[in-house]
Formats: structure tokens, C-alpha cells, sequence
């Protein structure tokens, strides 16, 4: 048997892979994340299909699901929410998978930045004032962050921020990164992407802890932090389209019309 870790997207049953669908649809066992996954991203699973909700499970009752299923020799879904490489908590459970020599196979979902930045309509990687994303976290109740990667450190490039588990901390976000792209800096917080009430709330570093506050936002928020999110009309384009520069698919430059 097998065990599929499968990222569902941020909550948008449509925005499944279309492996990721054929292999929930084959799995006889399926675990999910019920509070970051919606039920309709599991429904297609086979009809008496063991779907469970890991949400008030600790890794240790996941995992002897997944061995239980292991001695029947049932493939096993584990479907997470976003892409599973990021913040999905899959590392611990392939440690254990591989201690007991049970397989397992990786299949990538859209991550909640993307679908953001989709909703929003706009590119995260405007040139010449904004290359580069780092994708980060707040510590709060969570593990601690390693020692180089503070919020500091990375506010020091003035590249764009996704800042996940923080919109509890949003005064001490703004604290520290006012300093670094200056009070009128936009923001945005991303509310449960791709479910039925997802909600973008734009502001700047300056006033959008009240904003949030006055919409009762405490949890499942991504932060987007960075010049790109601002009405940027004045900007370079990218060279890729330049007919003055050539490259390996248009290696002869063309003359301007």
C-alpha cells in the first residue's frame, strides 16, 4: 500500500489537481484535515470509504490509522490543505512511514499565496519592485522559528512577505517591519482563501491591525506584505517579451513596429 499525501488547495474543491482528485476517488482509507479542509474536497471519495477528520487526532492516532490500513493493505489518502510542503506538518509523519516501512508518495496542491494573489488579480513579482517572496511564519503557540529566520531579518531585503499564523500578532508585525517599508506599506490579509467566505481585507502596515480587528479576524489569515500589492502603474516590463532581446526560443532581435 501506499500512503498519498494529498494538498487540496486552500479550500476551493475546483482547485484539486486533477491527480489529486483520481486518487482520493481510488483511496480506501482518507484522512483530512476537517478544520483547513473542507468536507466537499474528501466527497469524492469511493462509496464506503473510511474518511476520517484528523482535526482532534494526534499524530500518533493518525499514524496507527494509517498502519491499521497498512496491515489490510488499503492505500491511504492524507489529504492537507495548500501544498503540503509548506507548514503542512508531513516531515513527522514520514519519519514514522519510513520507520515502519510503509511508502508513501507526494502530491503538490495550490498554496494559499497563489490562490490569494489569483483572487487579487495581480502578479506577486512586478519588475524591478518586487522579485523575490519569502514565505514565513510567526512562532506565537507555534514551534520556535530558527534562530536566523526572524521577521527582522527577512524585513531587511523589502521583498514581499506571506506571513502565516500571524494575524494575532499583527501589532508586533507592524512593529517590527514599519521601520523597514514605512507606515504606508500595503497590506493585505487574506481571509480563508477559496472557501465560501473568504474575505480580502487591503490596508497599510499603518492602520490594518484595526481593520482586521473590526472584522473579528482571529485565525486561518494569510498576511501579504510588500509594494508589489499597490497600484504600481509606472513599472519595467519584463524583458521576456522585449523584441529587442533576444533568447533561445526568438534568438534574433526584432525591430520596434
Amino acid at each position: 500500500m501506499t500512503v498519498y499525501f494529498i494538498g487540496a488547495g486552500p479550500g476551493d474543491p475546483e482547485l484539486l489537481t486533477k491527480k489529486a482528485e483520481r486518487v482520493i476517488g481510488a483511496c480506501p482509507v482518507c484522512l483530512y484535515a476537517g478544520s483547513l479542509v473542507p468536507a466537499e474536497v474528501v466527497a469524492c471519495a469511493p462509496e464506503g470509504a473510511r474518511v476520517m477528520d484528523t482535526a482532534p487526532m494526534t499524530l500518533d492516532e493518525t499514524h496507527a490509522e494509517i498502519v491499521a490500513a497498512h496491515g489490510r493493505g488499503q492505500d491511504v489518502a492524507r489529504v492537507h490543505s495548500g501544498d503540503p510542503s509548506l507548514y503542512g506538518a508531513i516531515a513527522e509523519q514520514i519519519r514514522r512511514l519510513r520507520a515502519d516501512g510503509i511508502d508513501y508518495e507526494i502530491i503538490p496542491g495550490v498554496p494559499a499565496y497563489a490562490a490569494a494573489a489569483a483572487a487579487l488579480g495581480q502578479e506577486l513579482t512586478v519588475p524591478e519592485v518586487g522579485q523575490s517572496i519569502v514565505l514565513t511564519r510567526v512562532s506565537m503557540k507555534s514551534t520556535s522559528m530558527p534562530p536566523g529566520e526572524t521577521l527582522e531579518n527577512f524585513a531587511r531585503t523589502g521583498t514581499t512577505l506571506a506571513i502565516h499564523l500571524g494575524v494575532r500578532n499583527l501589532r508586533e508585525i507592524q512593529r517590527v517591519l514599519i521601520p523597514h517599508y514605512g507606515a504606508d506599506c500595503p497590506v493585505v490579509v487574506a481571509y480563508r482563501v477559496g472557501w465560501p467566505d473568504q474575505m480580502f481585507i487591503r490596508g497599510t502596515l499603518e492602520d490594518i491591525q484595526g481593520k482586521v480587528r473590526a472584522e473579528k479576524i482571529t485565525r486561518t489569515a494569510l498576511i501579504i506584505v510588500g509594494p508589489v500589492l499597490g497600484e504600481i502603474a509606472d513599472f519595467t516590463e519584463s524583458a521576456l517579451y522585449d523584441p529587442g532581446m533576444p533568447h533561445v526560443l526568438r534568438p534574433r532581435a526584432k525591430s520596434p513596429a
